[in-house]
């Protein structure tokens, strides 16, 4: 798959919220995914697949209603994706909130070596 094919995939599962799905589609098993910074509930940097998407799951354990997921300006370069990722969202125990963050995704061999989060 080329880097765009990966491009549109990984756009269509994110616009459904199956974020599970594109990790377990479209990520290299080694794959390392990093946070804009580190936080009680995630380490900065989760290397793995299977970390990934226990990471994911750990996600949307804290999360109590997911409004709205928007996906917009996706760029594709050479073997970089970049997308800005909005989620409408409430989490447990806490106030409904939007989050707009750029995702940036590196490929190698027709799979995403990683991924990397700012907001």
């Amino acid at each position: 798959m080329t880097t765009a094919e990966i491009a549109s995939r990984l756009e269509a599962f994110c616009r459904v919220g199956k974020f599970h799905e594109a990790v377990e589609t479209l990520f290299a098993d080694d794959a390392v995914s990093i946070e804009p910074y580190e936080t009680p509930a995630f380490e900065k940097e989760t290397k793995g697949k299977e970390n990934i998407l226990q990471k994911g799951k750990k996600f949307d354990e804290m999360v109590e209603t997911m409004h709205a997921i928007t996906i917009r300006d996706t760029v594709v370069t050479g073997n970089i994706i970049a997308m800005v990722c909005g989620m409408d969202v409430t989490m447990k125990d806490k106030p409904r909130a939007e989050w707009e963050e750029l995702c940036v995704y590196q490929v190698k061999d027709g799979k995403i070596i990683s991924e990397q989060f700012f907001m």
